[in-house]
């Protein structure tokens, strides 16, 4: 950390309640002002992660993100707004620090974080808070912590469920790789693009990485090194598992390629564009089935028009087998969802099946870019 600048009058008066502390005080808050935090991600988790660190006095704030608002983020991304939806997130997240905290210096990094960047901007901070959605991301940020020693707050979400710890903290701490050695199978956790996500969730559980990381700079109370918290949002229950070091876990020894580390291996299978389905659907060929694998909480949002809804869940249970042998003895079928990642282990289990089927790739969110722009994107 840097060294400790002094409290001005206007500081004294705003973290008030912190000086008043005797686990924090006047020390506790120049520590906040001396750190540097960099989030990466400003969607759900690092919504109320980058409020509230704001908020408690840090002193300089870096945030990696590259995306843009868009509408169904508003319902859990608090920190855009309505007027902020096409424009870039991560600066219309340095725009709501600013306005709640002129104190905090934040230093805005408006592109996706990889391996070719990520040991220069982690190299600049105190500590790292992983507020990212996939897989790659998170072993990227835990890989190239680890590498640079410094401390990592992970949180996750889906549906309503989270879970929060601190990586890294010290050489002897657990790493990301300690609770997920290796990534999951395929559709084994669907995003919450897919699956959904209550909005308070990334609320509840950007609040504790927020605190995490206040206690782990200012030294306060103890911090879950070694221990993972588990939410469970229905019901209100949260549990504690605890992590240790993995002794036959490889070293990290350098970056890799995270994307190609985290591909699933699928078989092979036929596949389509949406551009491609779209001019077969227009040709007025009638002997086309066009099968959408989503929910139909999913369907009620946005659907292509002539589908027939035939959840996935069906079809790994083996109730719409019959329906489908029927539609394929007088029709191709060709299989979508919402990004293609459901829709190819449809295809999958109807070829087991002796079923012949056509995965479009990237789902309707490819059809919603490149077909129908007005469509409802979720």
């Amino acid at each position: 950390m840097h060294d400790q600048p002094m409290l001005s009058a206007d500081e004294r008066g705003r973290y008030a309640r912190h000086l008043i502390l005797p686990e924090v005080g006047p020390a506790g808050q120049l520590r906040l002002k001396s750190a540097s935090v960099l989030c990466v991600g400003s969607g759900g988790l690092g919504s109320p992660l980058l409020l509230y660190l704001a908020a408690a006095g840090l002193g300089r704030i870096g945030i990696v993100d590259g995306d843009v608002v868009e509408l169904s983020n508003l319902q859990r991304q608090v920190i855009h707004s309505t007027s902020g939806v096409g424009g870039s997130k991560a600066h219309s997240a340095a725009a709501r620090i600013h306005d709640l905290n002129p104190h905090c210096q934040v230093e805005v990094h408006e592109h996706m974080l990889n391996a070719g960047n990520a040991l220069d901007l982690i190299g600049d901070y105190d500590l790292v808070c992983d507020g990212t959605d996939n897989f790659p991301s998170r072993y990227l940020i835990n890989d190239a912590c680890v590498l640079l020693g410094k401390p990592l707050v992970y949180g996750s979400v889906q549906r309503f469920d989270g879970q929060v710890s601190v990586f890294n903290r010290t050489p002897t701490s657990p790493n990301y790789r300690d609770l997920l050695p290796e990534p999951p199978p395929p559709d084994a956790v669907p995003s919450c693009s897919e699956a959904g996500v209550m909005g308070v969730m990334p609320g509840l559980i950007g609040l504790l990485q927020a605190t995490e990381a206040i206690k782990v700079i200012t030294g306060i109370g103890e911090c879950l090194d070694g221990r993972l918290l588990v939410v469970d949002a229905l019901a209100m229950r949260f549990r504690e598992l605890t992590l240790r070091v993995d002794p036959d876990r490889p070293e990290v020894e350098s970056l890799i390629d995270y994307q190609e580390f985290c591909k699933p291996t699928a078989p092979a299978m036929n596949s389509i564009s949406v551009i491609e389905l779209k001019a077969l659907l227009e040709s007025g060929a009638t002997d086309i089935a066009l099968v959408d694998v989503r929910t139909p909480e999913e369907a009620q949002v946005a659907s292509i028009v002539g589908s027939e809804l035939i959840p996935l869940a069906s079809i790994e249970s083996g109730e719409a087998m019959e329906r489908l042998h029927d539609l394929s003895t007088s029709k191709q079928i060709f299989v979508h969802c919402k990004l293609g990642g459901r829709s190819a282990k449809a295809v999958s289990l109807l070829q087991q099946s002796g079923i012949e089927a056509v995965n479009v790739s990237g789902g309707i969110e490819a059809w919603s870019n490149e077909v129908d722009p007005s469509m409802t994107r979720y």
